[in-house]
């Protein structure tokens, strides 16, 4: 602990690359003054307005439209020459909100009247201009290369990883989780399930828009992370290819409790990659193709249960693990013309596992086993996705009609064999669960640049069906609730409108927008099974969202939002099914399930300065019908219950920090802070699997946060040193609390062969530290858990770029 907190303090970085400034292209077309006709062929050209340096230039065309590209934010004059008419110098402030900017028409004329001064103005850039996105590079974040964007994706500001794997922005992982824009079955459509199946060396940026537009669709309250894929913009044929390898678990953390197969250690990880790219003129295409072949301990569990009555069970949950991922990913865009663009594409991706569980249950004192509990599950995840895009461009530039269509497909086929031994009974069953989910998607967008912002107009429609089976397969002496198997049909249909309009001038900028949604969710059940009934819900509610912003002067603004957002059940928070994977700890889902709300708003500042910026923001989350799991036990049994349900209302209130600076040109770091205080008021609910069991909780409440210090050292010849510290402080959750967590990670990368290729030695969790450690009460009982699972792992890996 001394050295993590030695290093902490000591090393830092800029790791993760906030985007660089966007430029802008500004539009607009020349008309003579009496006619209102197009002017052909004006030269203009775009100055400085401090010094009259000379920027750049073009000439209108037949029609008298022109657009200028590339421009940088800042205050220019545009100066428009043409025969037989005065010379025109009009003032153009090009700011950071719009990438494209649209003049309108300018009028010449043939006397010696002039023109009035028109004046441009707009805005974005990345922690965003606007505040309300952070981009990161992938390649920059050394420590992490080679593993999956879920590990990749650790290091980033106010992102952590929970116990089952999700997401979370600012303490809550209702998160949505796009893939270039777009909701796929491989990254989730609320459960971001996949994601640790995604490697890290497909990806080419991440951003993290923690207030979304109402022209994002209104599911996940704590905002949208969405993943870049890479694919080359340069012409000809260009590639990467890419071979990672490491190993992982080197050390144990804690000793096996007696009679179980060892915890898998110097695990392998095999991860080869290949991008290509081939453009011309007209034709785009891409290919991405990644591969990961890996032993993991997947999970390494200690509990201990404490009963009113006196008993206390210790237990350890390890699940070994080993998995095989493929993914690909390819398509082309085709300018068709000037004006239009389609764009088809494909992502495959097959997750395939074996998990060897082993689950003894003890004593206090461990004199006594009193059931050991073994399964073997095959495991294979299926998913496909197709998608189309066409663009028109109107002739005036930014000024489009975007229509996307998106079918995915994901299969989840399970098959589960276990073994129980009691004292003096042994018993062998197996479950089988296939769930297909389909997912149609239809997306209109239009957009048009104003003289100062721009407009946005919307249409989304989605139907998405998963039809489950869930087959029990009992044996001699079964343990299995058979009445509990059978079948489930999700349905969920999805149609929303929208408006976004974004107005700025040199000092302040307004955007608003209102999504408007109908949902239809249904859950049909079987007749047969023994508790849950068919259900479901509807509504139509309004997703406004708002945005002002004051510009104090070109490197200090103030931003304040406020957005009211949704988070749908998934379907496999509503899944009927028991899910025997530990028998004594039983979870299922809940279909009487509904939509957790959360209004959201935030005061953001941020100032730039040569070599650096500081990014600040205060933020409050009123939430209702929160979803999460209870856990709970009948009276007089020590097996519990864990049921997904509503816990009534909460608050998350919090501030955020991000301090970037470079020292000099070979070191530079970055700290980022995340404090808040999460507040569940008191609830009850009532269980109702296998037993009816009422539990009521009062208000809860505690201060929490993450600290984040990384530092990269930029040295010659190509040689690259980043090092980073996390340290996540105790939070709450419903029923209990969860302890702090550190890690300490450490990258290098070597450019060689002129820079065409590069090497790289990384280790995650260097000194083996983080766990995860839990305690929840419920009536009757206390629960204690501390998963050590697999979070040490040295990789070393080799790029070639041709």
């Amino acid at each position: 602990m001394n050295k993590i907190a030695f290093a902490l303090f000591l090393i830092c970085r800029a790791t993760l690359l906030h985007a660089q400034n966007k430029t802008v292209i500004l539009s607009g077309i020349v008309k003579d003054k009496n006619t209102q006709e197009g002017l052909p062929y004006v030269n203009i050209a775009l100055k400085t307005l401090k010094d009259s340096a000379f920027i750049t230039g073009t000439v209108t065309n037949e029609k008298g439209l022109f657009s200028i590209s590339e421009l940088k934010p800042g205050e220019y004059v545009l100066e428009l020459f043409y025969t037989g008419y005065h010379t025109c110098k009009k003032n153009v402030f090009i700011g950071k909100l719009s990438e494209f900017l649209d003049i309108g028409s300018i009028t010449m004329e043939e006397n010696t009247a002039t023109l009035k001064e028109i004046v441009i103005e707009g805005k974005q850039d990345a922690v965003s201009e606007k505040l309300d996105k952070k981009i990161y590079s992938i390649e920059d974040n050394i420590s992490q290369g080679g593993g999956s964007v879920l590990q990749a994706m650790k290091n980033l500001p106010s992102v952590t990883i929970n116990q089952e794997g999700k997401v979370q922005l600012r303490g809550s992982d209702k998160v949505t989780v796009l893939i270039d824009g777009k909701q796929t079955a491989l990254t989730g459509f609320g459960n971001q399930t996949g994601l640790d199946n995604i490697p890290a060396s497909a990806i080419e940026r991440i951003e993290i828009i923690n207030n979304p537009s109402a022209k994002n669709d209104a599911n996940g309250s704590a905002g949208i992370i969405n993943i870049i894929l890479k694919k080359n913009q340069q012409n000809g044929l260009k590639g990467k290819l890419g071979l990672i390898s490491g190993l992982g678990a080197l050390w144990q953390k804690q000793q096996n409790l007696p009679d179980i197969r060892p915890q898998y250690q110097n695990n392998y990880k095999f991860n080869p990659s290949l991008s290509l790219n081939y453009r011309t003129e007209k034709i785009n295409l891409f290919f991405q193709g990644d591969a990961i072949a890996q032993k993991v301990l997947n999970k390494n569990e200690f509990i201990e249960r404490k009963y009113d009555d006196g008993t206390v069970i210790r237990q350890q949950f390890l699940e070994n693990r080993t998995q095989n991922v493929y993914t690909a990913k390819t398509g082309f865009d085709w300018n068709i013309n000037t004006h239009n663009i389609l764009t088809l594409s494909a992502l495959y991706n097959q997750e395939a596992h074996i998990d060897r569980g082993d689950l003894p249950y003890f004593n206090q004192d461990l004199s006594e086993r009193k059931r050991l509990w073994q399964y073997y599950e095959n495991e294979i995840n299926t998913a496909f996705s197709s998608n189309g895009i066409y663009e028109h461009k109107f002739k005036e530039a930014g000024h489009t009609l975007k229509a996307n269509f998106n079918y995915t497909f994901h299969r989840e086929n399970e098959k589960f064999t276990f073994d129980s031994f009691l004292p003096t009974i042994q018993s062998n069953d197996a479950t089988h669960l296939i769930a297909d989910e389909n997912v149609s998607d239809l997306n209109i967008d239009y957009s048009k640049p104003l003289k100062q912002g721009r407009v946005e107009l919307g249409s989304k429609l989605r139907w998405r069906y998963i039809p489950t089976r869930m087959m029990f397969l009992p044996g001699k002496n079964s343990v299995l609730d058979i009445n509990a198997q059978g079948w489930a049909n999700y349905n969920e249909y999805i149609s929303a409108v929208y408006s976004n309009y974004v107005y700025e001038n040199k000092h302040f900028e307004i955007e608003s927008g209102l999504r408007l949604e109908y949902v239809n969710v249904s859950y049909i059940v079987t007749p047969s099974h023994n508790t849950y009934k068919s259900s479901g819900y509807t509504y139509v509610l309004p997703f406004p969202n708002f945005r002002t912003a004051y510009l104090i002067n070109e490197n200090n603004r103030i931003s304040l939002f406020y957005n009211r957002r949704v988070d749908r059940p998934d379907e496999q928070d509503l899944r009927i099914f028991p899910k025997y994977d530990d028998p004594e700890i039983l979870k299922t889902g809940n279909p009487t399930l509904r939509p957790q709300f959360t209004q959201t708003m935030e005061l953001g500042y941020k100032s730039s300065w040569k070599k650096g910026y500081l990014y600040s923001a205060v933020y409050i989350r009123f939430i209702d019908n929160i979803l999460t799991r209870i856990v709970t036990a009948p009276l007089g049994s020590t097996f519990i219950n864990s049921i997904a349900q509503n816990a009534g209302k909460g608050k998350n209130e919090g501030v955020e920090l991000i301090y970037n600076q470079e020292i000099t040109k070979w070191f530079s770091y970055n700290i980022s802070l995340n404090g808040y205080q999460n507040t569940i008021y008191a609830f009850r609910i009532e269980n109702v699997y296998p037993f009816k069991v009422s539990y009521q909780a009062d208000k809860s409440q505690m201060y929490s946060g993450n600290l984040k210090i990384n530092g990269i050292f930029r040295l010659p010849k190509q040689l690259d040193i980043q090092i980073s510290g996390i340290y996540l402080a105790p939070d709450i959750i419903p029923q209990g609390r969860i302890e702090s967590r550190y890690a300490l990670d450490i990258g290098i990368k070597k450019g060689i062969q002129k820079g065409k290729s590069e090497l790289f030695l990384n280790a995650t969790d260097i000194f083996n530290t983080m766990r995860i450690q839990k305690v929840q009460t419920s009536t009757g009982f206390t629960l204690k858990s501390k998963d050590l699972y697999e979070t040490q792992i040295v990789r070393v890996g080799y790029s070639y770029k041709f």
